[in-house]
């Protein structure tokens, strides 16, 4: 498959960026505690992309114990373990691999992870290791953001894509960073794998201050027949 010119391709390309942005960025995505009540206290739960761990925090205060954290960053993770010293934490050296055998986990979060990897074949790499690390009829919870449709964001979207022809959506922050806003439609795609048990709107602040569209996904991997 031809490579999208100028849209990061692997994982690990803006570990710079996230080491630098470690001590001073804010996530905001919200837990939806309503979507956690049916899963057992003593689940393994992973969160991908995990940051400096604040949602493995506040699962942490809802009575989860098994939590593992994993991210590309290391100084992200260096924050993450000073903040939450009860929470297992790891650094991914080659994602989107992650250093866990097949079917480890009952619950995987995928936290506005898809936005910070703008690659189609990135994000399609990444969905099928989280498949492969969730126990059969285990849960993908995922959250990110939407194309938004104010006049800023579409400029943004326009300048990228006009510049890489990439895809659209796909656009660059202030800060140098390189992020991604999708249409329903293409999550629908990329999560085909898995069933769709719930789906919700939210509005987030994204973390350099913006209020934002975002969307919450909550996808089942087929049990065993």
């Amino acid at each position: 498959m031809k490579k999208e010119p100028n849209v990061p391709d692997r994982l690990d390309a803006q570990v710079p960026y996230w080491d630098a942005a470690a001590a001073t960025k804010t996530f905001t995505h919200p837990l939806h505690p309503p979507w956690l009540a049916d899963i057992s206290r003593q689940a393994a739960i992973l969160d991908h992309g995990c940051g400096y761990g604040r949602t493995l925090g506040e699962l942490h205060q809802h009575g989860f114990r098994d939590l593992t954290g994993a991210d590309i960053s290391p100084a992200m993770i260096e924050r993450a373990q000073h903040l939450y010293p009860a929470v297992h934490f790891t650094t991914l050296d080659t994602p989107p691999s992650v250093p866990f055998p097949d079917a480890a986990f009952d619950l995987v979060l995928l936290f506005a992870v898809l936005t910070c990897v703008p690659g189609d074949e990135a994000q399609r790499r990444l969905i099928a290791e989280l498949h492969r690390v969730l126990k059969p009829g285990g849960i993908l919870y995922v959250s990110d953001l939407l194309l938004q449709d104010d006049e800023r964001n579409r400029r943004r979207y326009d300048a990228y894509s006009a510049g890489s022809h990439g895809s659209y959506g796909v656009f660059r922050t202030g800060d140098g960073a390189v992020c991604r806003h999708h249409s329903r439609e293409q999550l629908a795609t990329l999560l085909a794998d898995f069933e769709s048990i719930g789906t919700r709107t939210v509005t987030v602040s994204t973390m350099n201050g913006h209020r934002s569209k975002g969307i919450q996904l909550l996808a089942r991997k087929a049990p065993v027949a």
